[in-house]
């Protein structure tokens, strides 16, 4: 069927292969008893409606669809669970969620409007104080004004005015002065399905992540680059991969708005069997010569790396530029500075302390989470962090951080609580973990680029060079900063942390309080 123009809530034109995307998407949600076309919800049809797939490189207009289908089913009366607050329930509910595999990807798509949240904060529920039920309640219109001791009227009143606003219970809090995750009590897996979810960056997820989803969600829609890398420690597939054909649809237009953009431009050109790897330098330069959005960089720029990191393929790479960040800027061998890039490297804790976990997990502290150092907390192996694209990202949390040594040398731990969340410096990052990230203006160390072109190496029938390549250059939301020398420029200013977002008092996530 062909959807009529009336009947897509999209301020953009369509292309075509967004049009028969959005038909079969429309088919699949009507079987799942929600019609887009006309803004109903009727019974379903059958018991799920299943898993489909839209899949394109970069520019081809995923995110837009994704946008505009939310906007549909919203008009629809469908409810968005951003794993906040859910609500009563009713017979008669229908729900969405927009997951994304990290803070940062969803905080992508919360700066284009769309109510993102992570996979695991929908996997793993809140549990709310009652105080905080009361108020969300009367907040989304399902109750009365509260009478909360504590909360004055007229942070009552600024709370109602921040909901009419952003529609967000969380944001809501903050404009009264208060955080919703001040009143979570603990944490729960998810004992009741929701009706419909949407993945954005699906190339990311793992088998094991794909059964939880499908668990929880009866009809499900991943949104993914295939020629983005497989997750690392996968068969080397994605899970779209293994989707029936008529399960998938790949769009293969760049939409209009990308039409003019060199990095994407970039990013196609590497489809070309016959490109190498000085054939691609080549073209390089020349969009560099002719647009000021690339640039062949003679040397690393240290003030970038402190927010966005230098991608590289090789860990010792990595290392070699991390050391030479800290140098640069004077960072003592015994300590962190404030402003110092990490990223989490997993939650080192005992089974036993599964709740704690979860309380790290949920505020953001997941694997692959860029996090910022502030400084540190108020007991002995604590860090103050600002967790990149959480919407509430000043944490204070036990920390084992880890700077790696080149070579066999064990990694030197400038703290290190008991147990808590573990941490890599930040200022580098390989390509891989790179996924499902953006940056205003990303760095490319190139002559890793090159060797991995040299050895020749080939995943899922395509050059591995050209692979790392596509991924790391449409992490560039505006410009690319293409490096081919081993150099690193000088700073023009110290760290510090003046540029982040302000939020209230950091949260205490300790050990004997969690």
């Amino acid at each position: 069927m062909t959807a009529p123009v009336a009947a897509q809530p999209s301020p953009f034109t369509l292309s075509s292969d967004q049009a028969e995307a959005w038909d079969a998407v429309a088919e699949l949600l009507q079987g799942a008893g929600i019609d887009i076309e006309n803004g109903i919800l009727t019974p379903p049809e059958g018991k799920e409606a299943g898993v489909m797939a839209v899949i394109g490189k970069a520019g081809s207009g995923k995110t837009m669809l994704l946008a505009a289908m939310v906007r549909a089913l919203r008009d629809a009366g469908v409810d968005v669970i951003s794993g906040d607050w859910e609500g009563r329930r009713r017979k008669d509910r229908r729900t969405l969620a927009v997951l994304a595999p990290t803070n940062k990807a969803a905080s992508v798509l919360r700066n284009q409007g769309v109510p993102a949240t992570t996979i695991h904060r929908i996997i793993y529920t809140p549990v709310y104080d009652p105080e905080y039920e009361k108020v969300a309640e009367w907040l989304a219109g399902q109750g009365d004004r509260p009478v909360i001791e504590g909360l004055s009227e007229v942070a009552l009143d600024r709370a109602w005015a921040g909901y009419q606003i952003n529609t967000s219970v969380p944001a809501a809090l903050a404009a009264a002065g208060l955080r919703g995750s001040d009143f979570i009590t603990g944490w729960k897996r998810r004992e009741d399905p929701l009706d419909i979810g949407f993945v954005d960056e699906s190339s990311m997820l793992d088998e094991r992540q794909f059964d939880d989803l499908k668990e929880i969600f009866p009809t499900l829609l991943l949104f993914g680059d295939p020629a983005q890398l497989p997750p690392v420690q996968g068969n080397g597939q994605m899970v779209f991969d293994t989707l029936p054909d008529p399960r998938k649809r790949v769009l293969h237009r760049v939409h209009r708005q990308d039409a003019d953009n060199p990095i994407l431009d970039l990013a196609h050109a590497l489809a070309d069997p016959a490109l190498d790897f000085q054939g691609f330098e080549d073209m390089v330069a020349e969009a560099a010569r002719r647009d000021d959005r690339v640039v062949m960089a003679e040397r690393v720029e240290a003030d970038l790396m402190a927010r966005s990191p230098v991608l590289v393929w090789r860990n010792a790479t990595r290392i070699k530029l991390i050391h030479a960040f800290r140098a640069a800027f004077d960072a003592p061998v015994d300590n962190l500075l404030p402003g110092e890039p990490l990223i989490c490297d997993g939650i080192e804790l005992p089974l036993k302390h599964r709740k704690r976990r979860l309380d790290l997990e949920a505020r953001g502290l997941i694997k692959g989470a860029q996090v910022i150092y502030l400084g540190p907390g108020r007991n002995p192996g604590f860090s103050r962090l600002h967790v990149i694209g959480a919407e509430e990202p000043q944490v204070s949390a036990a920390s084992i951080v880890k700077i790696e040594q080149e070579g066999d040398t064990e990694p030197f731990i400038p703290y290190a609580a008991k147990m808590g969340a573990a941490f890599l410096h930040g200022a580098a990052v390989t390509i891989h973990k790179a996924q499902g990230s953006q940056w205003d203006t990303v760095q490319v160390f190139a002559p890793d680029i090159f060797v991995a072109a040299r050895m020749g190496r080939v995943e899922a029938g395509q050059p591995l060079w050209k692979r790392l390549a596509y991924v790391a250059i449409t992490r560039a939301q505006t410009r690319l900063r293409w490096v081919v020398r081993n150099r690193l420029g000088r700073p023009t200013a110290p760290l510090g942390i003046d540029d982040l977002r302000a939020g209230p008092a950091p949260l205490a996530l300790e050990p004997g309080e969690v």
